[in-house]
């Protein structure tokens, strides 16, 4: 199988497969006369692989850690299931995060009708508001958003 161009099989770009070969989730290809990658079946499997285990959230390196362990013949599942069930807690610690966060915007809104805009201040929803949750629960909740919030005074 050659695995040419951005229309391979997989849908992948030429150069994450060869990211993929450098940081070893695949093994060196062999070179055409002309200087092609040439992959084979074992290649195939193995990029499915890597595809289906990015798609249940696994990074690049618990792949790596998963791969090396079936190399020295060990079974990865127990491994696997030890990921998913830490990957599962922080999800689960990340979706109480935005819950909380999201009640917190809701008060923050709720405040609107009984606060007035007062004089002197730059936005007095929010300088006179008072949190009700951990400043760590807004961050972790910002961060699963994308925001850096600032650091609590």
């Amino acid at each position: 199988m050659s695995l040419t161009g951005t229309d391979s099989e997989f849908g992948l770009n030429p150069r994450t497969i060869r990211y993929y070969e450098r940081i070893g989730l695949l093994a060196a290809s062999t070179r055409t006369a002309a200087g092609y990658r040439v992959y084979g079946p074992a290649d195939r499997d193995r990029l499915r692989f890597i595809l289906k285990a990015k798609t249940v959230g696994l990074s690049l390196s618990e792949i790596r850690d998963i791969l090396a362990l079936r190399r020295q013949g060990v079974s990865p599942c127990t491994h696997v299931l030890a990921v998913l069930e830490d990957k599962l807690r922080q999800l689960d610690q990340h979706i109480r995060a935005l819950a909380e966060f999201r009640d917190e915007l809701a008060a923050l809104r709720a405040d609107t009708a009984a606060a007035p805009p007062r004089d002197g201040c730059v936005c007095g929803l929010i300088e006179h508001h008072e949190p009700t949750h951990a400043p760590d629960t807004i961050r972790l909740a910002t961060q699963v958003l994308g925001h850096r919030p600032a650091r609590p005074a």
